[in-house]
């Protein structure tokens, strides 16, 4: 039983690339229902966020899955193997596990301790769960990584302050204005992330707040919850000529706000700078925009500072949450290496079970003469003997390092105890998925391909 890891982050591949890679742009249950096609994966699941695109897959087998993630995740992007490759991570049992769950305690984010991933990730695990991708393995791995999160949120100072990428932006607005009071902000978009940084910008005083989306209602909606105003889509170019502050959250894949579209708001503002974040994937606001006398525009890459002054205020709660994700990590590493003890558990219990009946069965004329109690006794005993004897080996085996000790322990025990036929039959019958009607579904689609 192997667990693999394929990803690229804000660590490993920049915005530009990231934002060819999102498994939103075609469909995360799309890109699913090919993984499971991919050589001995029998389980997956897609992590795709503004941040991150990662494969957590769980396989049988351990050669070539690694290699078949890659091919697939060049082919499903349409991007060259050769471009891609340098950008990706590679992650295998333990440093998989590991990785899942710093990234759900936020300590692989962008700005460390920030508290979306959390959701994000139990959004990716319902995705592929709900529709059959995975099974006992990743079923284990996903619940232990959200106890992780809760357990790094709740027992450390890591999640206190500026956590999140959108209270980051406010802060480096804060930097480069210094106190926020009085100017005048806009937003764009109404999602989760414009939300929190309409939020926090409420906190700052703010003269004042416009929100802009594509659907009024909801631009009004966030609007009201932050005492703003809602600004008509077509009448956001002439926002701007009297903005501080813009921040985009919105993740559409175009841009929504052209280079020429600022150019021209910029003519009335009389040398007035404008202060431009960029916070969605794909970015909302054209890069060139940047050139535009007295425009000053980030993205979610130029955060980095803040990050790095965030960690170091947050050290000590970061050490404490990593033991933590040591902790749970060696938790898991246990259970996974137990799961693949169990054929040879199961077939050294039905071999013993064999002998002690054959024996009883031997000894059957010589036991009838006793009354039924005692015969029952004899039942008993022979059957807490049995246990007795294969209670050490049976933990001695589940205890095992690491995968390779488990497989030399049980083709020990295979060849001592004749148990091969009988453990090749377990392995056949221990369920490789939670049966469940997306299963089905999942196969049905599979055939149908």
């Amino acid at each position: 039983m192997h667990l693999f890891l394929l990803g690229a982050s804000h660590h490993s591949a920049p915005v530009e690339l990231r934002e060819r890679i999102d498994f939103a742009r075609r469909g995360t249950p799309e890109a699913l229902a090919e993984i499971v096609e991919v050589a001995g994966v029998s389980e997956a699941v897609v992590l795709s966020t503004c941040n991150r695109a990662e494969i957590y897959a769980h396989s049988e087998v351990l050669e070539p899955v690694g290699e078949a993630l890659a091919g697939f995740m060049s082919a499903f992007h349409d991007v060259p193997e050769p471009e891609l490759a340098p950008h990706l991570y590679r992650r295998q049992g333990a440093d998989a596990a590991r990785h899942l769950f710093r990234v759900v305690a936020g300590l692989d984010s962008l700005v460390v301790g920030e508290p979306q991933i959390l959701g994000q990730v139990k959004d990716a695990f319902a995705v592929a769960s709900e529709r059959g991708f995975t099974g006992a393995a990743l079923n284990r791995l996903f619940h232990t990584s959200f106890t992780v999160g809760k357990r790094v949120r709740n027992e450390t100072g890591l999640g206190e302050g500026a956590v999140s990428v959108s209270y980051a932006a406010i802060s480096l607005a804060r930097k480069i204005f210094g106190e926020l009071e009085g100017r005048r902000a806009l937003v764009v978009g109404a999602g989760e992330m414009a939300e929190l940084t309409a939020t926090h910008l409420r906190s700052q005083n703010v003269g004042r707040i416009g929100v802009a989306n594509r659907s009024a209602g909801r631009a009004a909606t966030l609007a009201a919850k932050v005492d703003g105003v809602a600004v008509p889509w077509g009448e956001i170019t002439t926002e701007l000529t009297t903005t501080d502050i813009v921040l985009t959250a919105t993740g559409a894949p175009r841009w929504l706000l052209t280079r020429s579209q600022v150019a021209e708001a910029m003519q009335p503002r009389r040398d007035r700078p404008l202060f431009m974040i960029d916070i969605g994937l794909p970015r909302d606001v054209e890069p060139s925009a940047s050139d535009v006398e007295q425009v000053f525009l980030y993205n979610i890459d130029d955060l980095q500072s803040i990050v790095r002054e965030n960690l170091a205020r947050r050290q000590t709660q970061v050490d404490r949450a990593e033991l933590m994700v040591r902790e749970e990590v060696d938790g898991f590493m246990r259970w996974l290496r137990s799961r693949g003890a169990v054929p040879t558990v199961v077939a050294l219990r039905r071999h013993f079970e064999r002998t002690r009946q054959q024996e009883l069965e031997r000894l059957k004329p010589k036991l009838a003469s006793l009354p039924a109690s005692a015969r029952a006794r004899v039942d008993e005993v022979t059957r807490l003997l049995v246990e007795k004897l294969l209670s050490s080996p049976t933990e001695q085996l589940k205890a095992a390092p690491d995968e390779e000790a488990v497989a030399a322990d049980a083709d020990t025990l295979g060849r001592l105890f004749g148990l091969g036929e009988h453990a090749d039959a377990a392995r056949r019958r221990a369920p490789r998925h939670r049966e469940s009607a997306g299963t089905a579904e999942r196969a049905s689609a599979v055939r149908n391909r």
